[in-house]
């Protein structure tokens, strides 16, 4: 950032780290042995979908690579694309190989965030990463419009030294009936 930036008042924004994706797995160990929470084999991406052929086809590329993915549009508009593999290192091989596909063919703006499900028998619970801030967050819907807001800052704490977490929690946005949940 230059001195005219800094003057002015303008930053530039965290250049996402996919491979920041990789300490998912260890992280699930850290999240089990702190919480009880264990990885529920499910995962999804969303991204806003663009018009047009090329987006239509990196698409269905991108569901041919990772074979049975759903597909789902929610009432934003939003498009989830949901993994399911019980190792969850492979299912977060196989989130990357989205969010990557994605960036590569220049829809990396599309990009809102990937998730991964958690559970603990009663409780469900998301390691939530966003793309655009590089960072993760949990959330932990508890029916409805509610949260456990306790949990999520439970699992901060536990996560605290393998994620890199987002600091404001403004940005820990709710994500109902997100599909891979």
């Amino acid at each position: 950032m230059g001195f005219w930036d800094s003057l002015l008042g303008r930053s530039k924004t965290a250049k996402p780290d996919l491979d920041a994706l990789f300490a998912l797995p260890s992280a699930a160990v850290t999240l089990e042995a702190a919480t009880g929470f264990r990885p529920t084999g499910s995962g999804s991406v969303c991204f806003r979908a663009a018009e047009g052929g090329a987006f239509a086809t990196m698409q269905h590329d991108v569901q041919a690579l990772v074979g049975s993915a759903e597909v789902s549009t929610d009432s934003y508009g939003y498009t989830w694309l949901v993994e399911r593999d019980p190792d969850v290192s492979n299912l977060v091989t196989g989130l990357h190989a989205v969010n990557s596909t994605l960036e590569a063919n220049g829809f990396g703006p599309s990009l809102l965030c990937s998730l991964v499900g958690f559970g603990d028998g009663t409780r469900r619970l998301a390691v939530v990463y966003l793309y655009k801030q590089g960072t993760f967050y949990p959330f932990a819907p508890t029916g409805g419009t509610q949260r456990d807001s306790a949990l999520e800052l439970q699992v901060r704490g536990a996560l605290q030294g393998e994620l890199k977490i987002e600091p404001d929690l403004a940005r820990w946005f709710p994500l109902w009936s997100a599909p891979g949940l």
